[in-house]
């Protein structure tokens, strides 16, 4: 079926926008605008709950340290350390973080505060008052109803345990530690009820993760040297083993050394220095002896180079000398025959004898030198020549000792490494120091960092409004009635003939078709004149003769009755001949309501007991003329609409009057409805506004389509016309209530 209007022309049925068709920002404006109070109402207590809330908490307090991973380390020694300073690089710092959230460093400092005996982190410390006493006493009276499996007893030492790692997993829980951006310092904050305790438990922190550093440096030196110097005794007796077996074959090979080299290498050297010095000294003995003999030979013995150096022959020449001047003086005066000269003769031959005597010892003492030297040299080459098989003996054993000696140095070499190590380390436990410092320590902070009022304040308007929006999703997703002609036009495919307006103020004995009358000029006639317009004047024409139209709903209580009534009496006072029929034969609604009390009546007519006129009561005051219901049990076993009976009154009625109204009785619940209506020249359903479930609509226009009803369409009955204005959308009057209600008297 085509969900357009056919009656384009009609100032309701033009407001057929669908919100379904598209998403549009005006038309979500309006559904807010509808729904603000239940917006707001929702929003405010929201806000209100989230305000008593805020109220409920426990403020708390949050202190910070700060700490940074020093990159420079001091150096007073330059020497390694066991335990090497932190590269701070970003994987370093992250596991310091980590380090800081340890179980084990926690543990350190729930034992160094005692918080194991704090209500804050051991809940078997608190003092219950009140209601948590009364709860607690409850859960645990309702605990033991419910049956248990009964497992081992703890004991006191499993307690302190449990209760110690409870009290580290809540430390835990209000510690956050982390990493300031991409530097290297580490902020280490603790939340706590207590100001003074959260600062006291952030700095506690902050000198446990400096001491835990420490200890690790210290403890790792502390084993390093206790290493080191098991490894130093089993190095020292390994390089005294080594040493001895050098010393041992050195001994035994007769591989002895001095400065350096062996004692066969010197005494070869030795004696090899010895021999070329000897050989030196034999050489210029044996020259100086060929020099004397070949002198001597001559003749000039007494020019011999030895013999001149020797100081007798020099003191024998002076003596010699002296007897020679000395008889040159003589024999200068006296004669040659003189005692004297003769005397002096015999010296002189005696000094020159002594002075042969002496070349001659001179000379055997040269030969005695000569051959002593030559038997020396011969000696010391012989001793060279033994020395030299033995240095050759020597040095296969050689082999042997170096490797030994390489032995042993690599031993000692490995020792003296160990040992200066050793002395390092043992220097080093007086010189250790943390790779971090803190640049910070946490204060007692003014005010809580729990609960942040703006915070909470922000988040309860966020959620107000979210659960304003919520709300109104919800209402209008809850909400199955129709509220405009768009509704109806989309939802159930029938044009929408008018909305009737609710009449707010009626007297206690006044009906709304008595307010019709007396307010012809309000909203509430008007819409019954403008669905009159629509009945008459369908497709822009005007309907040839009599008009009869039936008016019925799906469910009762949507004004059916009230309607039909107001409807007959507006007609009238326009001036066509009206006629309103109560064929609710169940409940004589329309009957009841003109306040009639009538002998004879519609099935009256219909049965053939009596004729038109006389079941018809006319009403002067108004113009209008009603046809009513008796009482009468037999109504309901009839069926009287489906009787040719029926079909001829309506023709007769036809000839009498312009237009007639029918009240019927509901289209879903009762049969005779939809036969009825198939006798009629317009069908009206009457849905009520926002009350009727459009699900049910549908199926009373289902209903109706199935027995061929000449449906005109749907009017809404009971329409507060100020608030169907905020459901209003495009170019229905909806949207313009407030445009036009000063042409109302209401």
């Amino acid at each position: 079926m085509d969900q357009r209007s056919p009656y384009p022309a009609m100032a309701d049925q033009a407001d057929s926008y669908s919100p379904e068709e598209s998403i549009d920002l005006r038309y979500l404006l309006t559904i807010f605008r509808r729904r603000f109070r239940l917006f707001v109402a929702v929003g405010v207590i929201m806000l209100a709950l989230v305000v008593m809330v805020s109220f409920q908490l426990t403020p708390r307090y949050q202190a910070e340290a700060k700490l940074i991973i020093d990159p420079r380390q001091e150096q007073v020694i330059d020497m390694n350390q066991v335990l090497s300073g932190l590269t701070p690089d970003t994987a370093v710092v992250e596991s310091e973080v980590q380090i800081i959230e340890s179980r084990s460093l926690a543990g350190k400092v729930v034992d160094e505060l005692g918080l194991i005996n704090d209500p804050e982190f051991n809940s078997d410390r608190i003092v219950l008052e009140g209601f948590a006493l009364w709860r607690q006493n409850t859960t645990s009276w309702l605990r033991n109803l419910l049956p248990r499996k009964s497992g081992p007893k703890r004991t006191e030492e499993e307690k302190i345990i449990r209760t110690r790692e409870s009290a580290i997993s809540t430390v835990l829980n209000k510690l956050t530690v982390g990493r300031s951006g991409i530097t290297y310092v580490i902020q280490v904050a603790f939340e706590s009820t207590d100001p003074r305790k959260a600062a006291r438990i952030a700095n506690t922190f902050a000198d446990k993760y400096l001491v835990d550093q420490l200890e690790s440096k210290f403890e790792a030196t502390r084993r390093a040297n206790e290493w080191l110097e098991d490894r130093l005794g089993d190095l020292r007796d390994e390089v005294q083993v080594a040493e001895r077996a050098v010393e041992l074959y050195r001994v035994q090979e007769g591989l002895l050394n001095a400065e350096g080299s062996s004692l066969t290498e010197q005494q070869i050297a030795n004696l090899t220095g010895q021999a070329i010095i000897l050989r030196a000294e034999l050489a210029e003995k044996q020259a100086r002896l060929r020099t004397v003999d070949q002198q001597i030979r001559s003749g000039r013995g007494e020019d011999v180079s030895a013999v001149l150096d020797s100081t007798v022959i020099s003191d024998l020449r002076r003596q010699q000398s002296e007897v020679t001047r000395r008889q040159s003086d003589l024999q200068s005066r006296y004669g040659a025959r003189h005692p004297e000269i003769l005397k002096i003769q015999g010296e002189l031959a005696d000094v020159n004898a002594q002075i042969q005597s002496e070349i001659s010892r001179i000379v055997s003492s040269l030969r005695g030198e000569v051959s002593i030297a030559r038997q020396r040299l011969t000696s010391l080459e012989r001793d060279v020549s033994g020395l030299t098989s033995k240095l050759t003996t020597n040095n296969s054993a050689l082999v042997r000792l170096r490797e030994l000696e390489r032995n042993a140095n690599a031993n000692r070499t490995l020792y003296e490494s160990f040992l200066d190590r050793f002395k390092q380390t043992s220097q080093q436990q007086s010189l250790l120091e943390a790779d971090a410092r803190i640049i910070s320590r946490a204060s007692i902070p003014n005010g809580p960092s729990f609960p942040n009022n703006i915070l909470i304040l922000l988040l309860g308007i966020v959620l107000a409004a979210g659960a304003g929006l919520a709300s109104i999703f919800a209402a209008e997703s809850l909400d199955r009635g129709l509220h405009t002609a768009a509704d109806i036009e989309h939802e159930l495919g029938v044009p929408c003939l008018a909305s009737l307006a609710k009449i707010d103020k009626l007297r206690a004995d006044e009906a709304p078709a008595d307010y019709a009358m007396d307010k012809p000029l309000s909203s509430f006639s008007e819409g019954l004149r403008t669905m009159r317009a629509a009945l008459l004047y369908a497709d822009g024409k005007e309907s040839d003769g009599s008009h009869i139209v039936a008016l019925t709903s799906a469910l009762p209580g949507e004004g059916k009755t009230s309607m039909a009534l107001s409807l007959a009496r507006v007609s009238a006072m326009m001036g066509s001949r009206t006629l309103v029929i109560d064929a609710d034969i169940r409940r004589r609604m329309l009957t009841q309501t003109a306040r009639l009390n009538p002998e004879v009546g519609l099935v009256d007519i219909v049965a053939g007991h009596v004729p038109i006129e006389k079941a018809i009561i006319s009403d002067k005051q108004r113009g209008l003329d009603i046809l009513p219901l008796v009482d009468r049990k037999e109504n309901l076993t009839l069926d009287l609409f489906g009787l040719p009976a029926m079909r001829t009154l309506l023709k007769a009625l036809k000839t009498k009057y312009d237009f007639i109204v029918i009240d019927t009785a509901p289209a879903l619940p009762v049969a005779e409805t939809r036969v009825l209506a198939t006798l009629m020249d317009s069908v009206v359903l009457l849905v009520r506004w926002r009350k009727t479930p459009r699900e049910i609509a549908k199926a009373a226009l289902v209903a109706l389509q199935r027995v061929h009803a000449p449906l005109a369409g749907v009017a809404l009955t009971q329409v507060d016309l100020a608030a169907q204005h905020s459901y209003g959308y495009g170019y229905g009057y909806g949207s313009y209530y407030k445009n036009y209600r000063k042409y109302y008297t209401d």
